[in-house]
């Protein structure tokens, strides 16, 4: 097994860390042929793709690359798996929702961990500052103010239909992580982040050829 290699960075005016690893689980072939034989489903929770359950061992298979990422670059002790599943981004553009066309937050509770594992090469995951506010992160206290402006902003300028890439009207990209194979970027939740869907990308369902990840969503302490 090749042993993980970790690159810690730091992103935007706030400074928030990212971690990216590669060579992050220790048998990826395996674990994409456990995706090619799976049933993905339409996603929950606005997710613009589909999904499908993963191998109970993955996360047992991860934890020695992902705990030494949690505690050096993320200062966290301990971590707990919350949900975990493959997921595909199949969602044609003219088809997406209006939350679907912006950069999002998973949450704003603090010790709540991001993690994107790709399975397939690609342009990856993109952060963001909304420039009205200058946030890069949304946390409870932030919360209502910035969703109270960024409303007040669609109702005058609804989003194009397009996801979220470079620089747009309403938000900067202040980072982007490139996809590779079996590398994974791990976050926390609370940073405005999108899948770098280019506009030329082939959105396809077939897990053999389309946008393959692991996305996963943990509690740390």
């Amino acid at each position: 097994m090749i042993k993980p290699d970790i690159v810690a960075r730091r992103i935007g005016s706030e400074g928030q860390p990212i971690a990216i690893v590669d060579g992050f689980h220790p048998d990826p072939d395996a674990l994409r042929a456990a995706a090619l034989a799976a049933t993905f489903e339409p996603g929950r929770h606005h997710y613009p793709g589909i999904r499908a359950p993963l191998p109970a061992e993955y996360f047992a298979q991860v934890r020695p690359a992902l705990v030494p990422v949690l505690r050096e670059v993320l200062g966290a002790a301990s971590v707990e798996l919350l949900d975990a599943s493959f997921s595909m981004v199949t969602t044609p553009p003219a088809e997406l929702g209006a939350e679907q066309r912006l950069p999002h937050i998973d949450a704003v509770q603090p010790g709540l961990i991001a993690l994107v594992h790709y399975l397939s090469e690609g342009d990856g995951t993109a952060f963001f500052r909304h420039r009205a506010t200058g946030f890069e992160t949304i946390d409870a206290a932030r919360s209502a103010g910035y969703l109270a402006t960024l409303n007040a902003e669609l109702r005058a300028d609804p989003p194009e239909a397009a996801y979220p890439f470079g620089d747009t009207k309403l938000f900067e990209r202040i980072a982007h992580v490139e996809a590779r194979y079996n590398r994974a970027v791990i976050y926390r939740s609370a940073l405005l982040h999108s899948g770098a869907i280019s506009p030329d990308a082939v959105l396809d369902g077939d897990p053999a050829t389309g946008r393959l990840t692991v996305t996963a969503f943990l509690s740390a302490t």
